[in-house]
């Protein structure tokens, strides 16, 4: 009688996951085309290196103007303004608008020289004027009469307000979906950096096997090759690259040559069969003499003859010869490995049940498919609604009949563990980050006129892999701080600014607000202090200074030009109380310092924007950082230091992405010493 291999004693499910742990998988990096990204993972960061739009566009379809024209103007008594000409999408201006005049533009177009403001068609109407007689010319001219008035940047999609340069675009860890390719598409980039995926042998065994299409004799036992091609497709589904060799029988020196040729060439090698305790399953004698065998058996059923160990240069696993029980044991306990190699998270369902972190109108009369964020809540943390006291039990009456009717969100009785937090994610409809920042979208009906804070809604997912952030937070665009979320696994970060942070970490959506300048405001809000840093301001120059600027005097003294940062910047913040503090100095209006200074006004969206227009040649002086201006080789004046602080929700600070925060800023010295202008506070 043959020797037989017995299961003494049989691993545990826990023990069998630290074995295939401990097997190295690959998991380096390539650079592939763009066009071949969908569905791989980034292995790096990627920056904005232009804004998107690259130029200042019209948002509606109307008329470019001048603002300061239109003041004044309403219903009764419209402003009349000459038309000096048209502008189209997809073209350069030709006409410049100059003060008392307008300019006809279509959606999308480019902003002309002199206008600073759209007037959408809707609040015009236009009129016919006679041409100046001394001109000689006969007949009408067209003239545009304005019932509104606007105000600087109204109806203007600023340069870099989807994404500007140098903003984080996209994290390492991220998963490339189409929504992810069409920003980098908008980028330019044509090809990126992503984790490798692991290539996958499969050796099927047994001498009853017969590949699919050649004939079967079932009266000898021979059943088809299932194993090869159920195993190969789960392998694809976990992001892995499947390499099917040709069948191997139970004949040792066929087993051995099979499996020595798929290790030298995969980074795993997945046989099936020939793996249970006869004396005919002789895989494990093969491991055991060519390479290294750390567990045979495991106590689960169906799947308990599975085999972990080394051969070569590869990782092994032996997977049962029965179908079912293979591709169970590959879905329990390997498919998780191949999925973490190549950077992909676990799935879960298409669908979650959620509730509304904050109060969402809408009544516009039509459906809307609203994309949405998903963050979870601390452990101990009360939702809205929870406490019986929030608006969902007052405010969603609307939305529960819709859905009792069938035409509405989900806000049926989800089970107690569905704890998240729901939250409306819209930059409007020219944005691609919209959808890249969203987790998925929850449908309201047309007849809805808000969801409430605490309202159960029911979320459909981009994809079953979806994962609420293991960090949600909001605030500053900050260069630092993007460098520290490099070191947190599946952050999400959203630069809205120092105002936006606080506003929001007050109303209990995100889990760290970053808050740059004087901190009144946060103040205010209750929350744990995770650390912070400096960072030194004031004005980016062209490289040599040029214009010899010395200071914030020179820009209200002089004729230059100036580009700004939108209010919700702390940086605006700073400078706001720079000018108060000139102002006070010379004994004169605040008001009528920022009059002064040509562009204070009109506002870029990210840190690195202003700088960019300064060395585009569009601008003397932008508001900014020293570490921008040594990046892009600018000049600087400084104009002081500024204080940069994470801020947790009190309720969120043991939340494990919190801590990894609070860790990354604590360890964080390398990035602050990396970063002119910056030191630790």
């Amino acid at each position: 009688m043959a020797d037989r291999k017995e299961f003494r004693d049989l691993a545990s499910p826990a023990a069998a996951r630290e074995a295939i742990a401990s097997l190295e998988l690959g998991g380096g990096v390539e650079t592939v085309p763009l066009e071949e990204a969908r569905g791989r993972v980034l292995a790096e960061r990627i920056d904005a290196g232009i804004d998107v739009p690259g130029f200042d566009r019209a948002s509606v379809d109307g008329y470019a103007v001048r603002a300061a024209d239109t003041f004044g103007a309403g219903e009764a008594d419209p402003v009349v303004l000459p038309l000096a000409g048209e502008v189209h999408a997809g073209e350069r201006p030709d006409v410049t608008v100059e003060a008392g005049t307008c300019v006809e533009i279509s959606t999308g177009a480019v902003l002309p020289p002199g206008a600073d403001a759209v007037v959408m068609v809707e609040r015009t109407e236009e009129r016919e004027r006679e041409r100046d007689r001394e001109s000689g010319a006969n007949g009408a001219a067209r003239a545009i009469a304005f019932r509104t008035s606007v105000a600087p940047g109204d109806r203007v999609m600023p340069a870099g307000a989807d994404v500007a340069a140098g903003a984080r675009a996209l994290g390492p860890g991220t998963r490339l979906t189409s929504r992810e390719i069409g920003l980098l598409s908008a980028l330019g980039r044509a090809e990126v950096p992503v984790r490798e995926r692991p290539v996958v042998g499969i050796v099927s065994t047994g001498d009853e096997l017969v590949r699919p299409g050649e004939p079967l004799e079932s009266a000898a036992g021979e059943i088809h090759d299932v194993n090869s091609y159920t195993i190969a497709a789960a392998v694809e589904e976990a992001g892995g690259i499947p390499r099917v060799y040709p069948h191997a029988g139970d004949d040792v020196d066929e087993l051995e040559r099979q499996l020595g040729a798929a290790a030298d060439e995969c980074d795993l090698v997945c046989s099936s069969g020939s793996t249970s305790a006869s004396a005919v399953d002789v895989v494990y004698r093969v491991i055991e003499e060519r390479g290294e065998l750390l567990l045979h058996g495991v106590a689960v059923k169906p799947g308990k003859p599975m085999l972990v160990g080394r051969l070569g240069g590869s990782a092994y696993v032996g997977l049962p010869g029965y179908p079912v029980s293979a591709l169970t044991i590959f879905r329990t306990f390997v498919a998780s490995a191949v999925r973490e190699a190549a950077g992909l998270p676990d799935p879960r369902t298409a669908t979650v049940e959620g509730a509304m972190a904050v109060r969402e109108r809408y009544a516009e009369g039509r459906r809307r498919l609203m994309p949405v964020g998903l963050v979870e809540p601390g452990d101990d943390e009360r939702l809205p609604g929870e406490d019986g006291t929030g608006e969902a039990s007052d405010g969603s009456d609307a939305a529960a009949d819709a859905a009792d009717a069938g035409d509405g969100p989900a806000t049926a009785a989800t089970d107690a563990g569905d704890r998240l937090l729901v939250y409306p994610v819209d930059k409007g409809s020219g944005a691609t980050t919209s959808l890249v920042e969203a987790d998925g979208v929850v449908e309201v009906p047309a007849e809805t006129e808000y969801l409430a804070a605490g309202e159960r809604v029911t979320v459909r997912l981009f994809s079953p892999d979806v994962r609420p952030p293991t960090l949600f937070g909001v605030g500053e665009d900050d260069p630092a701080f993007a460098r520290l979320l490099d070191r947190l696994d599946g952050p999400r970060y959203l630069p809205a600014g120092s105002r936006e942070g606080i506003r929001r970490l007050r109303d209990g959506v995100p889990d760290v607000a970053v808050v740059a300048g004087p901190g009144d405001r946060a103040d205010r809000v209750e929350t744990v202090d995770l650390g912070g840093w400096t960072r030194e301001w004031g004005l980016v120059v062209p490289r040599g200074n040029p214009a010899d600027v010395t200071g914030l005097a020179a820009l209200v003294d002089r004729d230059l030009r100036f580009v700004n940062r939108e209010t919700n910047s702390g940086l605006r913040t700073s400078l706001g109380n720079a000018v108060a503090d000139l102002a006070s100095d010379r004994g004169v209006d605040r008001r009528s310092l920022v009059e002064a200074i040509d562009g204070f006004d009109f506002a870029t969206r990210a840190h690195e924007s202003p700088a960019r227009r300064v060395a585009a040649g569009d601008a003397d002086a932008g508001l900014g950082l020293r570490a921008t201006a040594d990046r892009l080789d600018l000049g600087f004046v400084s104009l002081g230091r500024q204080d940069v602080r994470v801020l947790a929700n009190p309720v969120r600070a043991g939340k494990p992405g919190v801590r990894a925060l609070a860790d990354a800023i604590g360890t964080g010295d390398d990035v602050f010493a990396g970063l002119s202008g910056y030191d630790r506070a």
